[in-house]
């Protein structure tokens, strides 16, 4: 068998843990810990997450998507292959690393979708530029940890809180979507959802198409 051969580490923004990329082959991985975020041969619930959310703006002009996390691209991928050329694409990566690894070892795996002109990647906390951007994007795709909760960095606890769904009801324009990507259910988020006045779907999906792990997307429109 071919071994994992670690290409690079980071720290997570708080400096408390080190993300690590780890090649064996054509595969790559990213871990925490003994924890695998990501891996590039499971991709489904995160194209999901794109295409789910993109269904829900369909047919709208000039739609603007906020996707809070890079992470293999696997997002990014996909609402670019769901909309038109006048969409406008911003990424939020909080780990510069995580950039340079797309630009990098992983270019390949990107296959240029950086280049796409429909696209702007932003080296910044997705909370950040949701609170200073009201009634500004069509939807608003979380995929920056593991869930409602910062495994990665604990600063992103707020995004799920009370406060921060209000903060991201705001940014969203009339009968925008929050789309939120999670490895399990949690019931407490779908109730915090509905008491910031989403109308919410929870969504099953499969790591890989029919196969793999079981994940959760919440599809959250404005009433």
């Amino acid at each position: 068998m071919i071994p994992w051969v670690q290409l690079d580490s980071a720290k997570t923004p708080d400096g408390g843990q080190e993300l690590r990329l780890k090649q064996r082959g054509a595969e790559f991985s990213i871990m925490l810990g003994t924890n695998e975020l990501m891996n590039s041969r499971l991709s489904g619930s995160e194209e999901a997450l794109a295409k789910l959310s993109c269904e829900r703006i369909v047919g709208r002009s000039q739609p603007k998507i906020l996707i809070g996390g890079l992470g293999m691209g696997f997002t990014l991928r996909a609402a670019l292959a769901e909309l038109g050329a006048d969409a406008g694409i911003t990424v939020a990566e909080l780990v510069p690393a995580v950039v340079a690894w797309a630009r990098g070892p992983m270019a390949a795996l990107f296959d240029g979708c950086l280049d796409d002109p429909r696209v702007s990647v932003r080296e910044a906390d997705v909370g950040h530029i949701i609170r200073s951007d009201k009634a500004a994007w069509d939807a608003v795709l979380f995929d920056v940890d593991n869930g409602p909760e910062g495994i990665v960095y604990k600063g992103n606890d707020a995004l799920y809180s009370a406060a921060g769904l209000g903060a991201a009801r705001a940014a969203l324009k009339p009968g925008g979507v929050l789309a939120v990507w999670s490895q399990g259910p949690d019931s407490g988020f779908a109730r915090r959802l509905k008491q910031a006045g989403f109308v919410v779907d929870e969504v099953k999906t499969r790591a890989n198409g029919k196969r793999g792990a079981r994940h959760v997307i919440w599809i959250a429109t404005l009433a």
